[in-house]
């Protein structure tokens, strides 16, 4: 995986030009004269892992996958939780638990086209790491727009919403979390060190007054730690700092070595909440490298992590990590993982060294949550009817909306093929779910006619604009195809396999998941058949797409006669 997330200033190719509300979500009576019309999604989804979890006991990952950078937070009785989301839309995933094992997604804590502008970013940009707190009434996110603004926080009196726009913060670096004592707000997040950088990777954590009344960052601005542990050690990327203080000690937790399987969780304390920290001499706290990587179904990745104090003062974490099925190789993300926190002298761990992350475990010492209508981890599925009047909050698409892409009516979704994958300048006409299991099924009844060369529509599985695979219809030479292809780091499209179509009409298409491979079947009638078997889907793997996402499947369509001008000159 990229280690260089803390960069901030990706150049927007010169060729983008700013986005001219061409799509959205949501309903509308607006009519498009060639829409592609969804009737029916349909989600079944299997871990590589064979465990079940006892009456007392839970199963990781708790929120399956693309879930990272997780950040929990107690308010009395209540537990919410919120995961990065980069330039997806809607963002910020807000989760509510009263077990921490039953998770419940209660809002998009960025629901509004005004928030944010991610139009001319690609997709692992925008929102990193989040932190969410409580304090007087109000809820607080921090987080940092790379790209797009830089750090900000923004309030709710309710998790689930609505959420304020965003108060835009004067610090350099990213990944800021508060640390509240009484009515005293600290921000600490990860900035460049104050020296020049004695390598790649280097990283500095810094910290400063926020003054939350006025929204502003107040005083002076220190670092705490330079580097990581050990900086003759070269320690790398240092990021996602989180304070808490138990007895008479300051505590400063933060994952080290790069989200790829290297990453890891370190710890550190000080009498003071400026310092100076002393890391522990157990660093890492938590770690999945020193595992023999041919291991049965490894977890690695482990870091990021965040501590919670329950009532009866036992200490749990949340953290993200990864379930690779070949050489750090994954499909579906980073995903949020729960442990609870040993205490021994004063220094808190969560893992020995050598130790594998469990996929069951002892549930936390709280009241049993009410078991969630759409499960969050272990095996499970769903279906989508489009019988309601808005799309469930689980579903997102790329980048900002201006105007209706898509509507709901008489249990359909219509939508618009104004938008494509490659146009930085606005969202594709796609709207899906993440793939939450390497081992998945998922389908979709549609019914498309193209008109003109290049028209398209059906599944598309994305993990970036680059890195990518369609099934569906699309006219080509004047003929209409069932096809697959692909994108493979690239902006072209590579046809795999196709068949001609005598006619159009209903058709339900399938795409089975298994690990690093794909099949996909279709069906007209009664019959089905298989277009493709065993295709390499590694192209969807973070490995070789890089950056920090999961795959999103669903409904995509795209036509020619309504792409923008500039983007058909240059194709």
């Amino acid at each position: 995986m990229l280690n260089t997330r803390w960069i901030i200033g990706l150049v927007v190719l010169a060729s983008c030009i700013p986005h001219t509300s061409r799509s959205g979500s949501g309903d509308t009576d607006g009519t498009q004269k060639n829409p592609a019309v969804f009737e029916r999604f349909t989600y079944q989804g299997q871990s590589l892992e064979q465990v079940a979890a006892g009456p007392t006991e839970y199963r990781n990952p708790i929120l399956s996958g693309y879930y990272p950078d997780p950040s929990l937070t107690r308010v009395g009785d209540d537990f919410y939780l919120v995961n990065s989301s980069f330039t997806h839309y809607p963002g910020l995933p807000v989760f509510h638990s009263r077990d921490l094992v039953n998770w419940f997604q209660v809002g998009n804590a960025i629901d509004r086209e005004n928030q944010f502008d991610f139009n001319g970013l690609t997709v692992s940009r925008g929102i990193f790491a989040p932190d969410i707190s409580f304090h007087d009434g109000l809820y607080y996110i921090v987080s940092t727009c790379v790209d797009c603004g830089g750090n900000f926080a923004i309030t709710a009196t309710d998790p689930a919403g609505p959420w304020s726009d965003p108060t835009w913060l004067d610090f350099e670096g990213i990944d800021p979390s508060i640390y509240w004592t009484g009515d005293t707000a600290y921000i600490v997040n990860n900035g460049a060190p104050a020296e020049t950088p004695k390598y790649d990777g280097h990283r500095a954590i810094w910290v400063q007054e926020f003054d939350w009344k006025n929204r502003e960052m107040t005083g002076e601005r220190r670092v705490l730690v330079n580097g990581g542990v050990d900086i003759a050690r070269k320690p790398i990327w240092i990021e996602g700092p989180h304070i808490f203080k138990k007895g008479i000690f300051y505590y400063l937790t933060a994952a080290e070595g790069g989200t790829g399987d290297q990453h890891s969780q370190t710890i550190f304390r000080s009498g003071s909440v400026w310092g100076p920290f002393i890391p522990a001499k157990d660093n890492p706290i938590l770690t999945q490298r020193d595992l023999d990587p041919e291991r049965p179904d490894p977890v690695t990745s482990t870091g990021h992590a965040k501590f919670v104090q329950l009532p009866n003062g036992s200490w749990w974490t949340t953290f993200l990590a990864t379930r690779p099925y070949g050489p750090d190789e994954y499909n579906i993300g980073r995903e949020t993982f729960l442990l609870p926190v040993t205490w021994k002298n004063d220094w808190p761990a969560i893992l020995p060294p050598g130790v594998p992350v469990p996929y069951v475990h002892t549930r936390p010492a709280l009241p049993e949550g009410p078991g969630t209508q759409l499960p969050t981890s272990g095996n499970f599925g769903f279906t989508e009817e489009f019988d309601g009047t808005n799309l469930g909050m689980e579903w997102m698409g790329y980048r900002t909306p201006g105007e209706p892409f898509y509507r709901l009516r008489n249990g359909q979704l219509s939508m618009d093929c104004d938008g494509n994958f490659g146009d930085l300048s606005g969202p594709p006409s796609f709207i899906g779910r993440r793939q939450q299991h390497h081992v998945a099924s998922v389908s979709t009844t549609f019914t498309f006619s193209p008109q003109v060369n290049g028209d398209k529509a059906g599944l598309a599985a994305v993990q970036n604009d680059r890195s990518l695979v369609f099934f569906g219809i699309e006219r080509i030479d004047n003929e209409n195809f069932l096809l697959v292809s692909t994108r493979d780091k690239s902006d072209e499209d590579i046809v795999v396999g196709k068949t001609p179509l005598t006619k159009t009409g209903v058709m339900t298409l399938t795409i089975k998941a298994n690990s690093g491979k794909m099949d996909f079947e279709y069906s007209q009638t009664d019959q089905t058949h298989y277009l493709i078997k065993d295709m390499d889907a590694r192209i969807l793997s973070t490995r070789r797409a890089g950056g920090f996402v999961g795959t999103l499947i669903g409904p995509y369509c795209e036509s020619r006669q309504t792409m923008r001008t500039d983007d058909l000159r240059a194709r």
